[in-house]
């Protein structure tokens, strides 16, 4: 697919400052975007800058208005970067509880290319209900950027703030624009 909309959602991790590096890597390309925020994310980002380069408000809340038409392109590919421990848990159980994990949760239904870059520590990642989560998400065909073959590990505890600036966020855009590829014409579901 040589160009399409992504839609990103942001979680509340340090990286989340830089999703603009997204926003241009996927414009450059061709592709349009926008962006979806958890109600904590919103205090990492500059909406209003993210907005300057979509075209697009960042969304954190539903639509005030029922049955306002749908302003954004369906989505040909979805990525949820950074993703919190807390996040990854809550969409593999299937936890709507805000807009964000709401669209997640749809378009994953909608078997929209997902792909998931996780900013947990090790202590975390450790954890079993992270890595039951981690398998059930890639059992969905939900591609998650994680581990030595992925070249983007958990970090050392305390070490968060110097892996920001290793985030993988042309990695992650390069995943999204493959699944894409490989969904057939018409093959997810836009409804």
């Amino acid at each position: 697919m040589t160009s399409g909309h992504l839609q990103i959602v942001v979680c509340a991790a340090g990286p989340a400052a830089d999703v603009t590096q997204l926003v241009t890597t996927a414009t450059q390309q061709s592709w349009t975007t926008a962006v979806t925020a958890t109600p904590s994310a919103l205090d990492f980002i500059d909406a209003e800058a993210i907005e300057r380069l979509t075209g697009h408000p960042v969304r954190s809340t539903y639509r005030s208005s029922p049955g306002a038409s749908r302003s954004l392109p369906a989505a040909d590919a979805l990525v949820i970067a950074p993703a919190t421990y807390n996040s990854v848990n809550k969409i593999a159980l299937g936890i709507a509880d805000n807009y964000a994990m709401t669209t997640i949760a749809e378009l994953i239904g909608r078997q929209v290319p997902t792909v998931v870059v996780p900013f947990v520590n090790a202590a975390l990642a450790a954890r079993a209900p992270f890595q039951r989560a981690v398998a059930c998400l890639r059992d969905e065909r939900v591609r998650i950027l994680l581990g030595t073959d992925d070249g983007w590990e958990p970090h050392p505890l305390g070490s968060g703030n110097s892996r920001q600036q290793a985030f993988p966020w042309a990695t992650a855009f390069e995943a999204a624009i493959r699944l894409a590829a490989e969904v057939p014409a018409g093959g997810a579901d836009r409804s």
